[in-house]
């Protein structure tokens, strides 16, 4: 989706997604035809907002969670490749 779909989805003011891009909280693909931002950016952009207004979290403590949250889903990720070829191997 576009800046403009992402940002009717979302419900994220223009000013508050520039700043989570400058943050990089936020890495939308870079295309031919733009920026395209997708239903992961929508969720990550709601728990954005969950962990800022919810929860009163500071943009350092956003930063410190969203960096852990991204190492917890890449060990996921290598600990299931990982299992993979475990299974792959033993057949």
């Amino acid at each position: 989706m576009n800046k403009q779909e992402f940002l009717n989805s979302s419900g994220v003011q223009v000013h508050v997604l520039d700043f989570w891009l400058e943050q990089r909280w936020l890495i939308p693909e870079e295309t031919p035809a733009g920026v395209q931002f997708s239903d992961m950016d929508v969720a990550r952009a709601h728990l954005i907002h969950d962990l800022k207004h919810d929860f009163g979290a500071n943009d350092e403590g956003i930063d410190v969670i969203l960096h852990l949250m991204d190492q917890l889903h890449g060990l996921r990720r290598a600990f299931a490749q990982l299992q993979e070829e475990l299974h792959k191997s033993q057949l």
